[in-house]
């Protein structure tokens, strides 16, 4: 056994500072390289349509179609793969997509409403909520197959009415030479979630090349409002690339874990939640925060007893000792100060008393309180969605939710009594601004009553 050199740093030594902020550095920005291709591929999906886009599932995962229609899942394909896995994985589908319906449709209550009042002369204002009427979303394939990812995208937006759903996944053909098979090789869970989650239409595509499809439409993938879901660098390029042709939800980088742990969890349960981030990637990060030096002690010895068993051991190695840190704090308000400041995507209060410290945490995607709350059961069935801000941006931004899939107009309807106060002090606005047709448009409204 080969201990994990994971990062032990402590608040109160000098160099703290420095070596914390090592730990937090990464760029989300794109390679120059990548975004050149990127580009190129983005402008020749839009130029050329279907053809670029087989062109490039090809060459890139190895899959061979002579139409866009061989790489197109039909409705009967989905409830095939639903059928054919076993009965504990259909009940866990069902059951997990039943309560991330249940909190997508709370939280359609609490803020997806449309509504209005009058003023005391009789004007409307208010709010109305549409959805929108067609997204794509985006599941990665090339590492592992996710299909908890097909139902935190498509469950939301199909809660919020969203009126068609398309899905593109990448199935990368076998690369180590014992298959022939170009057609690709098609999860099961991926596409029996699909058809419990309501996908319209489904792609076997992936990458830039599926980014800018459903972004631009070509003549068989249809042109989407939105475009949501996590994937490489390429995808995330392109992205932010079509943003503005199309929505986007947000650009995600690594998966991060930050633990706050008082020393009353078992030391194993915290050393397998930290894997539990690291085996997503090399480039995961994956923190714990504790005023007990023997607490991250025993973290440690856990570690390392268990990290030969792991099947991904060598992306959790990779991970922990290039990313990962473990940081003894003064107290646990030190803790909850330095988590603030780094904003994770998920965040574990292993603590007796959780409640104790939530309110001092301001800024995290995911807050899971009480030991018992392990990250993973966000990640497939806990209900709250596990499409979350990454690389710091919790700060400012949201989880994935109801809310990304409609939009709100803006209602007005004013009165004739109420155009004549609005229109004194609209015309004295506008003229200040010099725009004399926006003044008289108004004006013209005063003392004239209704046509």
């Amino acid at each position: 056994m080969t201990a994990v050199a994971v990062r032990h740093l402590d608040t109160s030594a000098a160099d703290f500072e420095t070596e914390f902020q090592r730990v937090l550095h990464w760029s989300a920005e794109t390679g120059h390289a990548i975004e050149e291709r990127v580009a190129a591929i983005l402008a020749d999906v839009r130029s050329r349509g279907d053809a670029a886009v087989l062109e490039y599932t090809q060459r890139f995962d190895g899959v061979a179609a002579d139409s866009m229609a061989a790489l197109e899942l039909t409705r009967e394909e989905l409830q095939a793969a639903f059928d054919a896995i076993t009965p504990a994985q259909r009940s866990a589908l069902e059951a997990a997509a039943k309560r991330v319906r249940a909190y997508h449709e709370r939280q359609l209550q609490a803020c997806g409403l449309s509504w209005s009042y009058r003023d005391e002369d009789g004007t409307l204002l208010g709010q109305k909520v549409t959805p929108l009427d067609r997204v794509g979303i985006y599941v990665p394939g090339g590492k592992a197959a996710y299909p908890s990812s097909v139902l935190m995208n498509a469950i939301p937006a199909h809660v919020a009415g969203v009126g068609e759903i398309i899905m593109v996944v990448p199935t990368p053909a076998r690369r180590d030479g014992s298959s022939k098979d170009l057609k690709g090789e098609k999860n099961a869970l991926v596409l029996a979630a699909a058809y419990v989650a309501g996908v319209s239409r489904a792609f076997t595509i992936g990458g830039a090349q599926a980014v800018g499809a459903l972004a631009y439409g070509t003549a068989t993938v249809p042109r989407v409002d939105k475009v949501t879901g996590p994937g490489n660098a390429y995808v995330a390029s392109a992205k932010r690339r079509v943003f503005g042709q199309v929505g986007i939800d947000m650009i995600a980088g690594p998966s991060e874990i930050l633990v706050l742990a008082d020393g009353t969890t078992p030391p194993d349960w915290v050393a397998m939640d930290l894997f539990s981030q690291a085996e997503h990637d090399e480039l995961a990060q994956s923190i714990l925060l504790c005023p007990d030096a023997g607490y991250i002690a025993q973290v440690q010895a856990e570690i390392d007893r268990l990290i030969d068993g792991m099947p991904r051991r060598d992306v959790i190695r990779a991970s922990l000792e290039g990313r990962g840190a473990l940081i003894l704090t003064k107290d646990m308000d030190e803790a909850c100060a330095i988590s603030n400041r780094i904003a994770p995507e998920h965040l574990e209060v292993s603590s007796r008393d959780a409640h104790r410290w939530e309110p001092l945490l301001r800024h995290a995607g995911a807050i899971f309180l009480g030991a018992f709350t392990s990250e993973s059961l966000g990640d497939y069935c806990a209900g709250p969605n596990h499409v979350l801000p990454t690389s710091g941006t919790a700060r400012f931004s949201s989880p994935l939710g109801v809310y990304d899939f409609q939009k709100r107009s803006s209602l007005i309807e004013v009165s004739e009594q109420g155009a004549q106060t609005l229109g004194l002090i609209a015309a004295e606005l506008a003229y200040g601004e010099g725009l004399q047709a926006h003044a008289q448009a108004a004006e013209f409204r005063l003392r004239k009553g209704a046509p």
